[in-house]
């Protein structure tokens, strides 16, 4: 019996039974073509989930009324009935694993995506806006919400017509109904504003309306924002007591938090712990023990999963970004594969920030392939090929694995006695150690390679490449701090009773920065790693935290997630921020910096310089020597290229299958060439 057996119990929910409790809840791609319908990719995307053995694919949510419902640049439609045969399809695939299907069918209201509105106002409950800085929306008509109560029958009874198990009204994350059900947005003065039972009004007119559409024996599940976690939103309490109002027809309660302008609580920022939103679905079990509840946030560990459940906290587990990284999760658990586990390390760099605040389609750090996961591995090499990789770092560690699961020989070479580069050097902060989740699958994924070799402590030299004779050479040597000649700074840096460091200072031995207490901190850079360090010592109780940024703004490149988690940080421990501002000179105790011509003291006992990071690549002209001169393919990957995130270093190692498979064509076409001129000076028979 595998130990975590409560993962593995089936589940039936009127006609529909899933084989497991994992679920894949409803996230927005931008895999769509732009007419609504499917991709051949976006089909393969989830695919790769239900082969990895997932129990319910929740398809992303559907536009039900277009345009003014719609959500996102590339959103699915379902808005008639010329999209059920591309539905349907989709169903088809997805049973053919023995998943079952569900769709969220959604209204955006104020949250819908502008370029599609042909110049309209967005409508909502009232006229607030679904965020900050979002567009004013016009409040619907009585009228109006009596058409889209239809909107909602008719899509739910178009996905049980398209082969659908399961249909989920989205009632949360600021879309209409949410905006609706949350007195944050919520002003009006009619039977559809003020009261719990008002704002609850248009909800259970939907839910009545999607029961009838289906019938009784088709199930239907309710997304929601439990606790909104803004001031003057909904409280878990307060929604335990909106539910009253629909729950009797709804058959699944999916239960998960926050709006719009809380989203580091929606798509969950990187140090919330694994399954935090269990006691939000335990209080809503409580309340309604005969309804199936889902939780989500952050599960990762099989191990919390299956304690989430055993605890009756909620029946079924809601893994979304988890899916992403790792869409075989529910098999490599079920056959004991958990140390070689992707797990998502809640980035949301390339699933969130890509597709929301960047209109691209969705990517994802730690897994360079969505679409067709391990299809590269039935593709082995047929000559033998040689690889050298100098730095073990996220970027070298995947370019590595992935050329010797193709069968190519790969030797690596890391100058530390450890793997993970950067990476792992990062993780060291508290609030960052998820990051190490991804190193350590990557190291487990090499241990699985015999013909992968690892060497530590050793500094690849000329010598170590002659002796090999490699047909690839990768440079994946990483970044170091930038540095600039600003007066002082060296100085300070070489005073062996320094106040001053870099960011390599306090990860190298993060012991020596223990103390917070009545400590001024001041950090000069406003970027991530700047950042990482105001909210280690923010956090920890340091007497006061400064920031100077020479941009107008803070974190300006940090994806949204973060950005919103850390402008939280600043505003909760009261840190001081100096934008266009530039340091100028660095002293023992204090940083002038300067700002509109004007010079500013910023005294501190510790000081950090955050300045960014800079490509490292001292061998790069020796390798292109050696390439040119014995025919070898040099390519110059991840940080020691540009400095930049994980994700993009995970990208480029992954394209090695470009470069082998170049190499394998002209390696063939070399050998057909020679059997041709052979055949061509054989003497002819009769």
């Amino acid at each position: 019996m595998n130990k975590y057996q409560a993962i593995f119990e089936p589940l039936t929910v009127k006609r529909m039974t899933l084989k497991n409790r994992v679920i894949m809840p409803p996230m927005g791609t931008n895999f769509a073509n732009m007419d609504g319908t499917f991709s051949m990719q976006h089909v393969s995307y989830y695919e790769q989930r239900a082969k990895g053995g997932t129990g319910l694919i929740t398809l992303e949510n559907v536009c039900i009324d277009y345009p003014m419902g719609t959500n996102g640049a590339r959103q699915l439609r379902m808005d008639n009935d010329q999209y059920i045969s591309g539905l349907w399809h989709f169903n088809e695939k997805m049973h053919a694993y023995g998943a079952c299907t569900s769709v969220q069918i959604n209204h955006a209201g104020a949250s819908a995506y502008g370029l599609r509105l042909d110049g309209e106002q967005p409508v909502s409950a009232s006229n607030i806006p679904s965020k900050k800085g979002n567009p004013i929306p016009r409040p619907l008509t009585e009228e109006e919400i009596y058409g889209i109560v239809d909107r909602y029958a008719d899509g739910a009874l178009r996905a049980q017509r398209a082969g659908f198990d399961c249909v989920e009204i989205h009632a949360g994350h600021s879309y209409l109904l949410s905006q609706f059900l949350s007195p944050l947005y919520n002003k009006r003065t009619d039977k559809f504003g003020g009261s719990a039972e008002n704002r609850a009004r248009l909800t259970k007119l939907v839910v009545e309306a999607v029961r009838k559409a289906v019938g009784p024996f088709f199930p239907i599940s309710l997304r929601f924002s439990a606790d909104e976690l803004l001031e003057g939103g909904n409280t878990l309490e307060d929604t335990i007591e909106i539910l009253s109002y629909f729950a009797d027809e709804v058959d699944i309660l999916n239960v998960s938090a926050a709006l719009n302008d809380s989203l580091q609580y929606q798509i969950d920022k990187m140090n919330l712990p694994d399954g935090w939103r269990a006691y939000m679905s335990k209080a809503v079990k409580e309340r309604f023990p005969d309804k199936i509840t889902v939780t989500s946030g952050n599960i990762r560990s099989p191990k919390r999963a299956a304690e989430i459940l055993q605890a009756g906290d909620a029946d079924l587990l809601a893994m979304g970004r988890g899916l992403i990284a790792e869409p075989n999760w529910v098999n490599k658990v079920a056959n004991g594969q958990e140390d070689l586990l992707r797990k998502c390390i809640s980035c949301n760099i390339g699933c969130a920030d890509h597709r929301i605040a960047k209109a691209r389609p969705m990517r994802c750090t730690v897994n360079p392939d969505l679409h067709y996961e391990d299809d590269y591995k039935m593709k082995p090499v047929l000559h033998p090929t040689k690889m050298i990789v100098i730095g073990g770092g996220t970027t070298g560690l995947e370019a590595a694995a992935t050329a010797a699961e193709v069968g190519v020989n790969v030797d690596l070479f890391e100058q530390k006695d450890y793997l993970g580069g950067l990476g792992h050097e990062i993780a060291r902060f508290p609030d960052k150690k998820r990051i190490d989740d991804f190193i350590t699958y990557e190291i487990n994924r090499c241990k699985e390679l015999d013909n992968l070799s690892i060497h530590l402590n050793h500094s690849a030299t000329l010598a170590d490449i002659e002796e090999i004779g490699p047909d690839i050479i990768v440079n994946a040597t990483g970044a170091k701090p930038l540095l600039p000649p600003i007066n002082g700074l060296k100085e300070q840096l070489d005073n062996p009773k320094r106040k001053i460091f870099s960011i390599f200072d306090i990860l190298d031995d993060m012991t020596k920065f223990q103390e917070f207490e009545g400590k001024e901190v001041v950090v000069i850079g406003g970027g991530a790693v700047g950042l990482d360090v105001v909210e280690y010592y923010a956090e920890r109780g340091a007497k006061k935290v400064s920031i100077v940024e020479m941009q107008g703004e803070i974190g300006k490149d940090l994806d949204l997630i973060t950005k919103l988690a850390m402008m939280e940080i600043v505003e909760k421990f009261g840190v001081e921020v100096h934008v266009e501002t530039r340091l100028t000179e660095v002293r023992e105790n204090s940083f002038l910096v300067e700002k509109d011509g004007e010079s500013l003291e910023l005294p501190f006992d510790l000081g950090f310089v955050c300045l960014g990071m800079r490509a490292e690549a001292p061998m790069i002209r020796e390798l292109d020597n050696y390439a040119r001169s014995n025919g070898a393919v040099l390519l110059n990957m991840g940080d020691s290229k540009v400095a930049r995130r994980i994700m993009e270093g995970t990208r480029e190692a992954r394209d090695i299958l470009k470069t082998i498979e170049v190499l394998e064509n002209t390696r063939t076409q070399k050998v057909l060439f020679e059997q041709t001129k052979n055949l061509q000076k054989s003497p002819q028979t009769i």
